[in-house]
């Protein structure tokens, strides 16, 4: 009892003295608002894109300093795809582990086909962006007609001066640097999505791949360590 009582005193503490990090994506004020405007590219490579509003019954829902930002992006030959960022305030649980999100949605995950793995980036040096691509699918009816179409998300986590894949390192790195420091990690959680028939898993990866290269230094400020240039295609060197 006396040790229940004791950690219940220690994470009260916590709680009230801790400050929130910075966070790892570019943000700026909303006036009269405890969120931020979190500012995604509006143009990226040939793809043009739109704002997705956020829908109100999840602002209600969500702790009121999370912030949201969705886009829509559509390439000149017709690929689609969405990024979407949440941010974190002081409360660790606006940011859950990211298969919730589709299973809630409709979608069944292939565990199979679904893996950690690493994006090259060239800027603002070279480094290895870590991201967990999970395939999905998901049977849809259309006039009578029933069809399945495979999902293929991609997603990682980034706060400032750090980056991870894994939900259960984000957790490990917030609380160590809590008891440390006394400051919370302010996590984002980005997610990049597009859907293709099945077999077009592989090559729809490899055209988000070059999309969250193009991206996600428009809008992200932290970056992994400097990998070896000598790994680089020859067209990523120009």
């Amino acid at each position: 009892m006396g040790l229940m009582a004791a950690t219940a005193g220690v994470l009260s503490w916590y709680k009230t003295a801790q400050k929130l990090g910075a966070p790892g994506v570019k943000t700026t004020p909303i006036a009269g608002s405890h969120r931020l405007n979190i500012q995604l590219p509006e143009l990226v490579l040939d793809y043009t894109s739109e704002a997705v509003p956020t829908d109100q019954g999840l602002l209600d829902y969500m702790p009121q300093d999370t912030s949201f930002v969705q886009r829509h992006y559509v390439s000149q030959d017709g690929f689609h795809t969405i990024l979407n960022v949440v941010l974190m305030g002081t409360d660790r649980t606006s940011i859950h582990k990211p298969q919730f999100c589709l299973r809630g949605q409709g979608w069944d995950i292939d565990g199979g086909k679904s893996t950690e793995t690493t994006i090259r980036m060239t800027r603002p040096y070279a480094y290895d962006l870590p991201v967990m691509k999970l395939i999905a699918s998901r049977t849809f009816s259309e006039k009578g007609r029933s069809f399945t179409k495979q999902g293929v998300y991609v997603y990682w986590f980034v706060a400032d001066n750090d980056l991870t894949a894994q939900h259960r390192t984000r957790m490990w790195h917030m609380s160590m640097n809590l008891l440390r420091t006394g400051v919370l990690e302010r996590w984002a959680y980005v997610t990049c999505f597009a859907v293709c028939d099945p077999g077009e898993e592989e090559a729809t990866f490899e055209r988000m791949k070059k999309f969250i290269a193009a991206s996600t230094p428009q809008f992200q400020l932290a970056a992994g360590p400097h990998a070896a240039t000598a790994e680089l295609p020859q067209t990523a060197s120009r």
